[in-house]
């Protein structure tokens, strides 16, 4: 779902000249400068094919060349600074891994260290004691003395003329090949202002002129050359937002034009009315109170099944925020109206504990309630097709097994899909096609995702929030401990299954180290099983490398309190509920992101009793580790956690974004440029209300947006 705020954006692709009105098209070999073999790097290098992808490859910082620093100007928290100094002397120190090259240069005010370590000969040979350069480079200190580490080094040429732009000097990402072809930063910033001194008079506008003057926004040629050569700091800034304000308006404009294509061209069955089922449910059979936010969502999804179009939302919550029973009511009053319904889960064990906790919410002699995986029997599986086609069965729980195409619905009216991410998009668009009317859908994860993600995400779907525990839940204790606390963890451990608790001991796994990961799971289990000896002690133990039989018979164990520990590394499925396990040891927390540990931590806590998550690390914490393992400490908000995470990690790496490739945005930033989403999505919404079509005179630069090759999204693509 990849969004492209071309250079076409303002023209219509199709007409066959369409080649030589869009000089953005024309391939990079045509540039001048360029040639066959440096445009074959760049492609291979860089993915750059043509005008455009060059001009939209932009500077990844900036350096001010517009002053020299005295030596005893510099700071150690100074950025990139030059320095204008003589060459004393140069050497060359050191053995093998340790061997550096040490030069020393000096102006009126002190002395500079400059030393390399890579590239020693070359470099070697290249200076010349006695000369003056000017260095360039960020500045630290070593034994008290300013240093600079692997400067870039130009001989100083008193009144030579200096090229391109003096103030703030675009930096591009390179390779170490594409320097081979003399296209480092300094190369790709010479192609880029000959391509732009050809072609800006080429750049047309595609947003329209009340939109720019709403926003006093640059306009997009203007904002170009001034991303790649700023006149100065404010307009670098100005640039930055203008491009930053096009990618995310064109993306929502994309997201909100499905959503009202999808309204307007797929009716959706009306649940008029709440009958004995809900009811009898509600007032009879649930065993706690609703929940606000439960009863919120609930409100919502009783709205979106009486307007006569296709439901599609998304409910997020945390592990334990009652999802399920939300879900469960939602589907009852399907069935009230006389719909049959379905609710598919990623795995195996999630989707059979799904179906024990609505059997077990239901009854069994209130509605039927059954439950279809790869591991089915034939014969029962007869019976259920049977039953399916008759429409006496109503709720169908299961994994993948359900879109296949012998099962068939009488009349499927309400599909529940849990943890989305992890279904391939052509398998949820198959449960579409059970009914000639397509059922309302509602979407359930419990991975957190921040608002400006989800809208960015799922801006086709409206999301629903559970964000609140039900009443007599306590919230987990964390603490943080080190590697020389771990006699008080073991302590611990025995405190707590002499109350007769379970406990989860778990491990990382990455693919990189796999032999030091299992190393670490053999001794962490020798170290257990010389702590927590037989007969008074049974640890069960899950890694990746078990066949799937033994894997689910030392669960069953574990969950059949035959066992007390579970050491594993994070194969533990997502949601296995075990209400007896109240800790949850995470061994090298500081190995995890930020959302996996959340995800294991919410594994405990799902009984009455306090619950506790103890997270060991080593001494040694990395700066983003330290954060990580503070706020786990200090919150166990998955919202805010999931807001640090974007942060810490950026969009592209967040469950779920991968595959939909939507965060695919080169300057806009989902973590850092919050309002400004904010502000685009309400612009677009705007649009949509007053003009749905996109016909009215000011908007058809954007109504052409969308006659554009591959504009249009298909819906089932999404979903």
């Amino acid at each position: 779902m990849r969004v492209q705020t071309t250079f076409s954006n303002s023209v219509n692709s199709d007409s066959d000249n369409y080649q030589s009105m869009n000089p953005f098209q024309t391939p990079l070999v045509y540039l001048k400068g360029v040639g066959q073999s440096r445009a074959e790097v760049l492609k291979k290098e860089l993915e750059l094919h043509t005008f455009e992808d060059l001009l939209r490859h932009f500077p990844f910082r900036y350096i001010d060349r517009t002053r020299f620093y005295k030596v005893r100007e510099i700071r150690e928290e100074l950025p990139y600074v030059q320095v204008l100094a003589r060459i004393v002397s140069k050497e060359v120190v050191g053995e093998k891994q340790s061997r550096r090259l040490v030069v020393k240069a000096k102006d009126d005010t002190g002395i500079i260290e400059l030393v390399w370590f890579k590239g020693i000969n070359w470099i070697e040979k290249t200076i010349i004691p006695g000369k003056v350069y000017i260095l360039f480079g960020k500045p630290g200190f070593f034994n008290m003395m300013p240093q600079m580490a692997h400067p870039e080094m130009e001989l100083y040429v008193p009144g030579a003329q200096k090229q391109g732009n003096l103030s703030l000097q675009p930096v591009y990402n390179s390779t170490e090949k594409l320097k081979q072809f003399s296209l480092d930063t300094k190369g790709i910033q010479k192609l880029t202002a000959s391509l732009l001194d050809q072609h800006a008079k080429d750049i047309r506008e595609n947003l329209p002129l009340y939109i720019i003057n709403q926003f006093k926004l640059l306009n997009r040629a203007d904002a170009y050359r001034n991303i790649h050569f700023p006149g100065d700091a404010t307009l670098l800034n100005e640039a930055l937002i203008r491009l930053k304000f096009e990618e995310l308006f064109f993306l929502q404009l994309k997201l909100l034009k499905n959503k009202l294509l999808h309204t307007q061209k797929f009716k959706g069955n009306v649940f008029d009315k709440v009958g004995h089922y809900f009811n009898e449910f509600y007032h009879n059979k649930l065993p706690f109170t609703l929940t606000d936010p439960q009863k919120r969502v609930l409100k919502e999804i009783r709205q979106d099944t009486q307007r006569g179009i296709q439901m599609n939302r998304l409910l997020q919550g945390d592990v334990g925020s009652g999802k399920t029973v939300v879900a469960l009511m939602s589907m009852l009053i399907a069935i009230d109206n006389g719909f049959q319904t379905c609710i598919m889960a990623p795995t195996e064990i999630l989707a059979t504990q799904h179906y024990q906790t609505i059997k077990s919410l239901v009854g069994d002699d209130f509605i039927e309630v059954a439950l279809l995986t790869g591991s089915t029997k034939q014969k029962d599986r007869k019976v259920l097709h049977q039953k399916l086609e008759d429409g006496d069965l109503k709720i169908l729980v299961g994994t993948h097994a359900l879109i296949e195409d012998k099962v068939q619905f009488k009349n499927l009216g309400f599909v529940v899909i849990d943890e989305q991410h992890r279904f391939g998009v052509e398998q949820r668009s198959k449960l579409w096609r059970k009914n000639i009317i397509p059922p309302h859908i509602l979407v359930m994860t419990a991975t957190p995702i921040p608002r400006t993600l989800a809208m960015t995400l799922y801006g086709d779907l409206d999301v629903s929030v559970i964000d609140q525990l039900p009443a007599g839940r306590k919230p987990i204790k964390t603490v943080h401990f080190f590697e020389n606390q771990r006699l008080r963890m073991f302590g611990f451990m025995k405190q707590e299954i002499a109350l007769g608790r379970q406990i989860y001991v778990v491990y990382p796994l990455i693919q990189e180290s796999e032999k030091l990961d299992l190393k670490n799971l053999e001794d962490g289990i020798e170290a257990m099983s010389r702590e927590f000896p037989l007969p008074n002690y049974r640890l069960s133990i899950v890694h990746g490398k078990m066949k799937p039989a033994d894997k689910d018979f030392e669960m069953q164990r574990f969950i059949k309190h035959e066992t007390q520990i579970m050491v594993a590394t994070t194969v533990i499925e997502v949601g296995v509920n075990v209400p007896n396990a109240s800790v949850m040891i995470i061994e090298n927390a500081e190995r995890f992101g930020l959302s996996q540990l959340h995800q294991l931590r919410g594994r405990v806590g799902r009984g009455a009793e306090q619950s506790y998550c103890i997270l060991m690390s080593s001494h040694k914490l990395s700066n983003d580790g330290k954060i990580r393992l503070d706020t786990m400490v200090k919150t166990n908000n998955g919202f805010e956690i999931s807001e640090i995470d974007l942060q810490l990690r950026g969009p592209g790496n967040i469950e779920g974004t991968q595959q939909s490739g939507v965060v695919d945005l080169k300057l806009a930033n989902l973590a850092t440029d919050q309002e400004l989403l904010f502000k685009v999505r309400k612009c677009v919404e705007a649009i949509f209300e007053k003009d749905p079509q996109l016909a009215h005179p000011e908007n058809q630069v954007l109504h052409h947006a969308f006659e554009v090759k591959n504009a249009g999204l298909s819906w089932d693509k999404i979903s």
